[in-house]
């Protein structure tokens, strides 16, 4: 008996620890694994306007964009059954800031898509749009 019981609750732990909720980087919580890595930070030396476009520009040569966010400078889109959210913002005068995060079905992390559409992003900012 003592041993079911333990069972039990060792299980209940271990599936409260596997549920959760994650962060978007638009500020939303979605729910799916929460320890899971799943963004990208780059910094470039670009006004925030030009890297929201290049973002705009490779997220819509990609897949599909879903949601355009100007006032908080955030995109959604879907790319290869994953979702994809960018944002932009500027941390000092002169660099921006873009934040690349990446998840699948289920919510499972899909860092190398979100890896894959940064370096396409610094790509597009170098050939001058």
């Amino acid at each position: 008996m003592k041993k079911i019981l333990s069972l039990l609750v060792v299980s209940a732990c271990l599936l409260s620890f596997g549920t959760g909720c994650y962060s978007t980087v638009g500020g939303k919580s979605k729910v799916g694994m929460p320890f899971l890595r799943d963004r990208i930070e780059s910094r470039y030396e670009r006004a925030p306007g030009e890297v929201f476009a290049a973002a705009k520009s490779v997220l819509a040569f990609n897949g599909t964009l879903t949601s355009e966010n100007t006032i908080d400078n955030t995109l959604e889109a879907k790319v290869d059954n994953a979702t994809v959210w960018v944002k932009v913002d500027e941390v000092e005068p002169g660099i921006t800031r873009v934040m690349t995060q990446a998840r699948g079905k289920g919510s499972g992390s899909k860092i190398s898509i979100a890896s894959e559409v940064d370096k396409q992003i610094a790509l597009k900012l170098q050939e001058g749009m």
